[in-house]
């Protein structure tokens, strides 16, 4: 017998696929920040302009060029209470993307929801960054952001559409 439930058959198989590909990117994201709040924690009570310095000679850049320079000149003037607002913004952003990542693994439509939201917000922001200066980045964040805004908001469709004809009085 087929079942009419969207979480069943071949459809429901790539469906799932491609959410936890999402989940595993979002996943990845909170622990990517995360790691980055450890780093900045580590730089507290050290010579932060030094430290940047240092990385900017490392990544062969001129440290006389302009934008490493302004680098530099904003690093150097990083407080240690700096550093801790940072690493705590790392750390709510992380476990927002974490716990985003824990509902869509396990297909909670509030997470569908969230990550429809979040990944749509920053829509305007990238066109708008294209505009300014087209790359091949700016290009690839916009149309796979796109891609997962519009998946997400496919699956929800369908899904509600779905629960709406199996509930009471629903259509058959």
């Amino acid at each position: 017998m087929l079942s009419r439930h969207p979480t069943n058959g071949p459809s429901a198989d790539k469906s799932v696929v491609s959410i936890r590909a999402v989940a595993i990117v979002e996943g990845f994201k909170g622990l990517l920040v995360l790691l980055a709040g450890f780093g900045l924690l580590s730089l507290i009570h050290h010579d932060v302009g030094r430290f940047t310095a240092g990385l900017v000679r490392h990544s062969h850049l001129n440290p006389a060029s302009h934008y490493p320079r302004i680098f530099i000149n904003a690093a150097a003037s990083v407080t240690d209470s700096r550093l801790w607002f940072l690493a705590l913004a790392a750390l709510l952003y992380s476990a927002v993307r974490l716990i985003e990542a824990y509902g869509l693994w396990y297909r909670r439509t509030w997470a569908e929801i969230f990550a429809i939201v979040t990944g749509a917000i920053y829509l305007p922001i990238e066109i708008y960054e294209i505009v300014e200066r087209v790359t091949a980045v700016r290009i690839t964040v916009l149309v796979v952001n796109a891609l997962i805004v519009a998946m997400l908001s496919y699956e929800r469709m369908r899904r509600s559409n779905f629960e709406t004809a199996c509930a009471p009085g629903g259509y058959p």
